[in-house]
This record gives C-alpha cells, sequence and structure tokens, in this order.
C-alpha cells in the first residue's frame, strides 16, 4: 500500500503536504486523517518551516471521506458497531484536523489541483490562500447524499470568504463550484495551468518568505481574529498591540536600515 501522506521538508522555509491516494481521488481514511492531525500538530512546533503548501496528487485534490472505509474506530480488527458515539468520535475526529490546520502558525497555501469535496473542501477553506488548477472544482457533497452540508467548518468558513448569500445557494443545492467561478467569487486567489500550479505556489510561499517571520505569522492572526471582531475599535486595539511589539523587535528595525541603505532586508526572526 502506497504511503497516503507525503510531507516533504524542502529546508527552505517550506514544507509540501500532498495527499497520495490518486486512485481514489485522495478521499481521506480514518487512518489518514490520525496520520495528517498528527503531522500538523508537529509542523505547529516546527520554526523551520513558514509556509505550507496543501495539495493532492493525481487529478484530485481531495473527494472527501471515503465512503469505502468505516467512520468508526476499529475494535478487534472491526469497526465499533454503529452508534451515536461511535459516529460523533469519527465525525470529531475528521473536523479536528481542520481546527489543527487553521490554528497553525504557519501559512497555508492550499493548491487545488482537482476536486475538492466535503472534508476535503474544508481543508481548503482552512488555509490561508488557495490558488487552483482549471480543472478544480468545490463540492458541499454532503447535501447530497442525505446529510447536512455543514461539516468540518464549512458553514463557519464559506460565508466568511465568499459571502452568505452564495454560501447558502452552493450549501443548500450542493452543485459544484468550478475554478473560474471560485475565482470570480473570490474563494481562489488565481486559476493557473494545472502544469504550474505547484511551482506557482511555491512562488507564492516564496513571497511570503521575503517579510520578516513576526510579520508574517502575526499577519494571519490578525487577519482571522478580526474576521470575529465585535467592533472596529476591538479589531483596531489588537492590531495596536500586535503592531507595538512589532515595532520592538530587531527585524523591524533591520528593515528601516535596508530601506535607507537600498538593499533586501535581512531578516533573523528576532
Amino acid at each position: 500500500m502506497t504511503d497516503d501522506l507525503l510531507l516533504e521538508r524542502r529546508g527552505d522555509g517550506i514544507a509540501v503536504l500532498t495527499l497520495n491516494r490518486p486512485e481514489r481521488l485522495n478521499a481521506l481514511r480514518r487512518e489518514t486523517v490520525q496520520r495528517l492531525r498528527a503531522e500538523l500538530d508537529a509542523l505547529a512546533g516546527d520554526n523551520t518551516v513558514r509556509v505550507l503548501v496543501l495539495t493532492g496528487a493525481g487529478r484530485g485534490f481531495c473527494a472527501g471521506l471515503d465512503l469505502g472505509a468505516p467512520l468508526q474506530a476499529a475494535e478487534g480488527g472491526q469497526p465499533a458497531p454503529r452508534s451515536v458515539a461511535s459516529l460523533n468520535e469519527g465525525q470529531e475526529l475528521f473536523a479536528g484536523m481542520v481546527l489543527r490546520l487553521r490554528a497553525l502558525p504557519q501559512t497555508v497555501i492550499a493548491a487545488v489541483n482537482g476536486v475538492a469535496v466535503g472534508a476535503g473542501f474544508a481543508l481548503t477553506l482552512g488555509a490561508d490562500l488557495r490558488i487552483a488548477a482549471p480543472g478544480a472544482a468545490f463540492h458541499v457533497g454532503a447535501v447530497r447524499i442525505g446529510l447536512t452540508a455543514g461539516e468540518c467548518g464549512i458553514s463557519y468558513h464559506l460565508p466568511r470568504l465568499i459571502g452568505a448569500a452564495r454560501a447558502f445557494e452552493l450549501m443548500l443545492t450542493g452543485r459544484p463550484l468550478p475554478a473560474d467561478e471560485a475565482e470570480r467569487f473570490g474563494l481562489v486567489s488565481a486559476v493557473v495551468p494545472a502544469g504550474e500550479l505547484l511551482p506557482r505556489a511555491l512562488e507564492l510561499a516564496g513571497q511570503v518568505l521575503r517579510n520578516s517571520p513576526y510579520a508574517t505569522r502575526h499577519t494571519k492572526q490578525l487577519m482571522w481574529a478580526n474576521l470575529e471582531a465585535p467592533s472596529l475599535g476591538a479589531a483596531i486595539e489588537l492590531e495596536n498591540r500586535a503592531q507595538l511589539l512589532a515595532l520592538m523587535t530587531e527585524d523591524f528595525h533591520e528593515a528601516v536600515a535596508a530601506f535607507g541603505e537600498k538593499r533586501p532586508p535581512r531578516f533573523t526572526g528576532r
């Protein structure tokens, strides 16, 4: 059996995590999700990685839950009996991977190479930046098979990213959102030829890396936090606090010196 997750730490501040079950459009089994959660936990504590690129192998990004594999945990080699408790445990297992992805201090770029369905769609929504190949499409999925469209944070992220009216339409109809329409909606920042998708994602990662570690990490935190700010005043208060700390960093003083000397800054993360 092939390894269903591939993680490459490139040594340049970038890691590439590839969902690797191309014969199943990278559909997720319990074991895959458990390992993905563990990899994300490890990345969260790895200060050598500042940008994570998430993509899929083959012609799909992620087809969501593998319907041919049990959601419940195994007991004695067999899936646990179906019950509210066992199914809820499986649901929380899947939802937890999106919580971990969102909580990463690193910038996360989703390079969506093909279909992203259900929990796969949710993974793209938990990223900070999204780009897509022309053949990519985003599917809510669950609403078409008798389940609710709200899973793994979709009902939270989607209306915040594309607006409530568009999110209602996609979630109630279950229709696919093709890449070109996703770009018009602002869900993805660019649609690029399939062969250029990963290079473009790495280029974006390089642009992030040209900024100081404090600046990018805290900008990410501010953006997500202020999507929930109760008022403009509260948002500005949070901005002010983060900016005051930034003014005290060595990297800020290096940037000022580099500007005066007309050279690129040399950031150290201090």
